[in-house]
Parts: C-alpha cells; sequence; structure tokens
C-alpha cells in the first residue's frame, strides 16, 4: 500500500457499517473517530477510501463513477459501494468537515470517471474489432484490474441488467438506512447535548458548593462573633441594672443635696438679714461672721456634688442608651444572618437532594 499508493486527502470521522441483517440500523466500526483517506494507486489508476482501525481495515471501498455520496444530516453522510455489498456511514464533527470530504469524494468520482473514459479508450485502439455498433455489445465500465500484465474485462448486457438490478437493491437499501440512521444520529447528539449540558450543571454546581461552603463556614464564624457580642452586651446589660441602682441612689442623693442646699440658702439669708440688725457685741458679729463663711463654704461643695451628681446621671444616661442602641443593632444583624443562613441550608439541601 505504501509503495503504490498515496493518500491524497485525510479526515476523522466515526465510521459506520449497514447492519447485513436488518439492512436498516448501523453498526459502529469503533469507539472512537477514526482517519479516513483518499488514497490514488498510480500503477491500477484507481482510487480508494481506506480507514483502518488497529490492524483491521474499516473502510476499503473503490470509487467507481456510479456511487454517490449522501448527505442525510449535517454532520453525516454516506455512500453504497457494490462490490463489498454494503453501505458506509461516515459521523463528523462539523458540517465544515463533511463539505470537504462530500467535495473531495465529487472530484475523485470525476478522476475515476475519466480515467476509465481513458482506458476505455485506449482499449478500442488495442483491439479494432471491440469498436462494432453500439446497439449490438455495449461498452462497459472496467469492473477490476488487478495488474499491468492482466486481461481487461467488460460486463456483457445480461451483466447490465444484473448490475441494475443490484442498484436497484442498494437505493433501497440505502434509503431504508437513512430513515434508520437520522433517528439514530438525532438521539445520538441529543444524548451528547444532554450529556455537555449536565457536565456543565455539575460543575457549576460543585463550584456554587464550595462558595456556599465557604459564606457558610464565613456566616457561623460572624454568628459565632455576634452571639459573644451579644453576651458582653448581656453581661453589661445586667451591669446595667446595678447601674439603675446606683442611678437611683444618685437621684435620691441629688434630691437631698438640693434640700439641704435650699435650707442653708433660707439660713444664709436668714444671717444676711440678722447682720442688718443690732449686733450687741462685737465677738457675736466675729462668731456670726465665722459661721456664714463656712456655710458658703459647705453651700460650695454640696454645688460641686450636685455638678458631680448631675454629671455622672447624664454620663450614665447616655451610655446606657448607646449600650441599647448596640443591642438592638445586632439583633437585626443577627436576624438578617440567621435568614441567609437559614437559605443557604435549604439550597444545600434541595443541591444535595437532586
Amino acid at each position: 500500500l505504501c509503495c503504490r499508493e498515496q493518500p491524497i486527502f485525510s479526515t476523522r470521522a466515526h465510521v459506520f457499517q449497514i447492519d447485513p441483517a436488518t439492512k436498516r440500523n448501523w453498526i459502529p466500526a469503533s469507539k472512537h473517530a477514526l482517519t479516513v483517506s483518499y488514497f490514488y494507486d498510480a500503477t491500477r489508476n484507481v482510487y480508494r477510501i481506506i480507514s483502518v482501525g488497529g490492524t483491521k481495515a474499516i473502510i476499503n471501498s473503490t470509487i467507481t463513477p456510479n456511487m454517490t455520496f449522501t448527505k442525510t444530516s449535517q454532520k453525516f453522510g454516506q455512500w453504497a459501494d457494490s462490490r463489498a455489498n454494503t453501505v458506509y456511514g461516515l459521523g463528523f464533527a462539523s458540517e465544515q468537515h463533511l463539505s470537504q470530504f462530500a467535495e473531495k469524494f465529487q472530484e475523485v468520482k470525476e478522476a475515476a470517471r475519466l480515467a476509465r473514459e481513458k482506458s476505455q479508450d485506449k482499449t478500442e485502439l488495442t483491439n479494432p474489432a471491440l469498436s462494432i455498433t453500439s446497439h449490438q455489445v455495449l461498452p462497459s465500465p472496467l469492473i477490476s484490474s488487478n495488474g499491468p500484465g492482466e486481461d481487461k474485462l467488460f460486463r456483457s448486457q445480461s451483466a447490465d441488467v444484473e448490475i441494475s438490478t443490484e442498484k436497484e437493491r442498494l437505493k433501497k437499501m440505502l434509503s431504508e438506512g437513512s430513515v434508520s440512521e437520522v433517528q439514530w444520529e438525532a438521539e445520538f447528539f441529543s444524548l451528547q447535548d444532554n450529556n455537555n449540558k449536565l457536565v456543565a450543571a455539575l460543575h457549576e454546581a460543585n463550584a456554587n458548593v464550595d462558595q456556599w461552603k465557604k459564606q457558610l463556614a464565613a456566616y457561623q464564624e460572624e454568628t459565632e462573633t455576634l452571639r459573644q457580642r451579644v453576651a458582653e452586651l448581656e453581661s453589661q446589660g445586667a451591669h446595667d441594672s446595678s447601674s439603675e441602682n446606683n442611678k437611683e441612689e444618685l437621684s435620691q442623693t441629688l434630691e437631698e443635696l438640693e434640700l439641704l442646699i435650699k435650707a442653708k440658702d433660707e439660713e444664709i439669708q436668714m444671717l444676711k438679714s440678722q447682720k442688718c440688725g443690732r449686733w450687741e457685741a462685737e465677738g457675736e458679729r466675729e462668731e456670726t461672721l465665722q459661721k456664714l463663711q463656712e456655710l458658703e463654704a459647705r453651700n460650695a461643695e454640696l454645688e460641686r456634688r450636685l455638678h458631680l451628681a448631675e454629671q455622672t446621671l447624664a454620663e450614665t444616661l447616655a451610655e446606657r442608651e448607646k449600650i441599647q442602641n448596640e443591642v438592638t443593632k445586632v439583633a437585626e444583624i443577627m436576624d438578617v444572618k440567621i435568614f441567609e443562613l437559614s437559605e443557604i441550608r435549604q439550597g444545600l439541601a434541595k443541591l444535595v437532594e437532586s
């Protein structure tokens, strides 16, 4: 093969043969796509389609002018080989590969026709006795030529009738096989598309699961942090309850101080009024002035304590309001996170069920 024949075109396709028993179903020649090539035998001047799977020739079809390559779909084509008594089918990866193969088939078929006519012309020139009228003996295409030194065989008129019958049988077989092939091919590509969609969905689901797991871990960590924060705020709230008691005590003390300040102010006013009166002795005046100074100092101390108590009360109220706002905000955040966590769990449950 390597010495006499040279490949002129090669492609890859899934190879099928018609079922010899039913003449309707396709039988795959291999599990994978094979290399299908056009070969030209310069010695015999013939063209062949050859495909080898392992050590076995899956296709060995000599192309004749009577052959026809039929496109039965966008990616599938077939032709009948009467010598091999079968129909070959090729499934291509794309419509472009099918078109290239069909165009090359037409070119090779035309080359085979020209080669046959040239061979017939040479035969008629070599043997003039064969140039009688066409209604007596009809010259037929060359059936086989096994070597340069062998005789060339021609068909008789009765052989033409047999070959015409064989052609009709092959055409019928081809049409029956086309229906089954179209159904099979549609089912094949449908299963292939479904498989691709399932693979893509599986990859997407795996990616989503990984993302959801990471998000779930982040939410769980954030929830744990929020729970710790709530515990701290609750403990702070318990502390605030004691602060509430302190606040009541401060309020009571504040009221007492206000009453005391009011009484001292009245006493000061009374002493001031007495100052305008008659003092019988200088010693009594000095004692009264000293007492007045002591009362004023004590009054200033009470006012200072009152101011501190008011400031402490204001700070306590502000801190309590701030803590209440934080507790409310954290509670709202926890509600949102718990809701998102429940949705993620539901999504994971649905994914596991699917």
